[in-house]
C-alpha cells in the first residue's frame, strides 16, 4: 500500500487533464440511430476532459490540458471556447492533416443514447509527449484522468509521465473511472486504467462503477478496498439521486439532488467531478464541496451542449439558494 496523499492546493500548481477534445453534434428528435435524414444542433465544444477543464477554469481554478484538434473550424471552435473560460491551451497540437474529433449523439426516448465517435482517427487520437507537454506537467499540482480517455493511442504514456511529475512536486491525482466497453475490451487500455486506480487520491465513480473499479460486490467491501489501496476520497456519484463522500478517515456526507428539467445530462458528471475537485482544492470542506459539485451537474443538464451550463461559483451559489432539492 502507498501513503495516502490529500488533494493538493490550488497554490501548488494548475490542475491538469489529457485526452480528447471534441465537437458534439446532436440530434433534435429523440429515436433510435442515424440510420435515416434528421436534424442536427451543434456543433458543440466537447469532449469528457475538455469539458471538464473549462468548468475548472469556470471556477477559477488554474486549469491546462493536453490534447490535438484538427486545423479546421471545429478546432477553432473548441479553442477558442477553452481560451475565453481561461484554460491553458498551449499544450494542445493543431494537426494540419487530421480532422478534429467528433461525437454524434442521438437520445432514444427513454433517455439512453446512440453515438458516432470519430477519434482514433482524428487530430484527437494523436497525442504524444512533446517537450511543451513534458513543461506543463512538471508545473501542475494535480492530474486528473478520465477513464474514457485510456483508449486513445499513446495517452498512457503521456499520463505515466504526467503522473511522475506532478507525484515529484507533491501533488494528487483524480480518477473518474468513466468505464466504456472500449476501455473493457483493450487491454492495454485497462491495465493503465488498474494501475490509475492504485495511484489516485481521490476517485469519482458513478453509480455501480464503485464496484467495477474495487472488484468488489459490496458497497463498504469496495470502499474499504480501495482505501488500503492508498485512496484519499471517494466521491459516489448518484445522478438523480444525489450524490455521497467518503474519507479514508471514516468521515463520511450526502448530498440531495437539485430538481430540475432536464434538457441534455451530457456533461453533467464531468462538470461535477471538477466542482468537488477544484472547490476541494480552493479549501472547501467536503460537504460544501459536494453540495457545490451537485448544483454544477443539475445546472448542465438544463442545456443544450455539454459545455454550455458550467458555472463560475457566484452562479452556483445562486442556484444553490434557489433550486429545489429532491
Amino acid at each position: 500500500m502507498r501513503s495516502p496523499q490529500a488533494i493538493a492546493p490550488e497554490s501548488l500548481g494548475p490542475t491538469l487533464t489529457i485526452g480528447e477534445i471534441l465537437v458534439e453534434i446532436m440530434a433534435t428528435s429523440p429515436g433510435f440511430g442515424f440510420n435515416e435524414p434528421q436534424t442536427f444542433a451543434g456543433p458543440f465544444p466537447s469532449g469528457a476532459p475538455a469539458i471538464f477543464i473549462d468548468q475548472v477554469a469556470r471556477l477559477g481554478g488554474s486549469a491546462a490540458i493536453v490534447a490535438a484538434v484538427g486545423d479546421d473550424d471545429f478546432g477553432k471552435l473548441n479553442l477558442a471556447r477553452l481560451r475565453r473560460d481561461g484554460v491553458d491551451v498551449s499544450a494542445v497540437t493543431v494537426e494540419p492533416n487530421r480532422p478534429t474529433g467528433s461525437a454524434f449523439v442521438r437520445y432514444r426516448p427513454d433517455g439512453a443514447r446512440d453515438f458516432i465517435f470519430n477519434i482514433t482517427h482524428s487530430a484527437a487520437g494523436q497525442l504524444s509527449l512533446t517537450t511543451v507537454t513534458k513543461a506543463i506537467a512538471e508545473r501542475a499540482g494535480h492530474l486528473h484522468v478520465m477513464g474514457s480517455s485510456l483508449a486513445i493511442p499513446g495517452v498512457a504514456t503521456l499520463i505515466e509521465f504526467a503522473l511522475a511529475a506532478v507525484r515529484k512536486r507533491g501533488g494528487s491525482v483524480s480518477l473518474d473511472p468513466n468505464v466504456r466497453k472500449e476501455l473493457l475490451a483493450d487491454s492495454s487500455a485497462y491495465a493503465c486504467f488498474e494501475a490509475l486506480v492504485q495511484q489516485a487520491d481521490l476517485l469519482l465513480p458513478s453509480g455501480d462503477e464503485l464496484l467495477t473499479v474495487s472488484g468488489r460486490a459490496d458497497r463498504d467491501d469496495a470502499l474499504s478496498a480501495l482505501f488500503e489501496l492508498g485512496v484519499s476520497e471517494i466521491v459516489l456519484k448518484r445522478g438523480a439521486e444525489g450524490a455521497s463522500y467518503y474519507r479514508r478517515d471514516g468521515s463520511s456526507g450526502d448530498a440531495a439532488a437539485f430538481r430540475v428539467t432536464e434538457i441534455d445530462p451530457t456533461g453533467a458528471g464531468d462538470c461535477f467531478g471538477a466542482t468537488y475537485l477544484t472547490c476541494r482544492r480552493l479549501g472547501m470542506d467536503p460537504a460544501k464541496s459536494l453540495t457545490m459539485a451537485n448544483a454544477a451537474g443539475a445546472r448542465t443538464v438544463t442545456q443544450r451542449g455539454p459545455m454550455e451550463g458550467v458555472a463560475s461559483l457566484r452562479e452556483l451559489n445562486t442556484f444553490v439558494e434557489g433550486t429545489p432539492r429532491s
